[in-house]
């Protein structure tokens, strides 16, 4: 009885139907994401990176004043940040939010709210990340009033993912 063993050819023809649709699923349902920084800022194209390596595509802008599109968009300096961005939604999303938060907020937004908020930068965030150090730190929930309520508090690194 002959044995049969698959060509290389056909191992990667059945990978691909096989992993196709996960690959074509995955594009379907990435996020984009205008992100509205300073150019000169690191941390800012370090978030970006985070941001990217979970399936988000952004747009990179930077503006003259971006205090002022802050501002436009409602966010107060009490809770700003460096960089700011904003969903196909319109959803606000200050400072190194990790990407799981994001991607929650947009599939199941609070109602009343307008997105979420990492104020400051804290050290062990995405794109904040220094020698394995971590400091625990809080998303906020930008309400439509303009006030702010705890959506997540992270206590260790490994939680934002």
């Amino acid at each position: 009885m002959k044995q049969y063993f698959p060509t290389a050819g056909y191992i990667i023809a059945l990978w691909l139907a096989l992993s196709g649709p996960a690959v074509a699923d995955k594009q379907a349902h990435a996020l984009h994401l205008e992100v509205y920084k300073s150019p000169s800022c690191g941390c800012c194209t370090l978030w970006m990176d985070h941001m990217s390596g979970e399936g988000f595509t952004l747009s990179g802008h930077h503006p003259e004043n971006l205090s002022l599109v802050k501002r436009q968009l409602g966010v107060s300096p009490r809770i700003g940040s460096c960089h700011t961005a904003v969903s196909k939604e319109g959803f606000v999303f200050e400072g190194h939010v990790p990407a799981r938060f994001i991607r929650q907020f947009i599939a199941n937004p609070v109602p009343g709210t307008r997105g979420l908020a990492v104020p400051a930068m804290p050290l062990g965030s995405p794109g904040m990340e220094y020698n394995n150090r971590f400091n625990p730190y809080q998303v906020l929930l930008l309400k439509e009033d303009g006030t702010t309520a705890v959506y997540a508090t992270l206590t260790n690194y490994e939680q934002q993912f």
